[in-house]
């Protein structure tokens, strides 16, 4: 098993970061078509048709959110930065060596989407079943 470890700078606060990880509407913003929470599972449904049901792991409003995700366990750390934005952490444990690559590359789509969304409220997905990841395209 492998682990993936990404870190990112937001110039948004970390509470509204921290939203766009504990939300439905923040997840459907920049993660999954649609991610409801539902008895302590997060339903990501995708826009090539699958779907996942991960459990929440753990919650420290504003600072953590972590996740099963694909099998693996996802940690987001969110820290204040010096100029009220955030610094983020993610760390992603357990992944089989044969997903790594995808899941390295895949994490850097997901986390471009949410600054994109976060500091300039804008979604960087097509939302186009036939150009997504399957088809080798970027867009998560």
């Amino acid at each position: 098993m492998k682990t993936i470890k990404w870190k990112l700078y937001l110039s948004s606060p970390r509470e509204k970061v921290f939203d766009f990880l504990n939300t439905p509407e923040g997840r459907a913003a920049f993660w999954a078509e649609s991610a409801e929470e539902e008895n302590g599972f997060v339903v990501f449904k995708f826009v090539n048709g699958m779907s996942y049901r991960g459990k929440v792991l753990s919650t420290i409003e504003p600072s953590k959110f972590e996740v099963d995700y694909f099998y693996s366990r996802t940690s987001f750390r969110l820290e204040k930065s010096d100029d009220g934005g955030t610094n983020l952490s993610l760390v992603c444990t357990g992944v089989k060596e044969s997903d790594y690559e995808e899941m390295h590359a895949g994490w850097i789509s997901v986390l471009m989407a949410l600054k994109a969304a976060a500091d300039f409220n804008i979604d960087l997905r097509n939302h186009d079943p036939k150009r997504c990841w399957d088809q080798g395209y970027v867009d998560n």
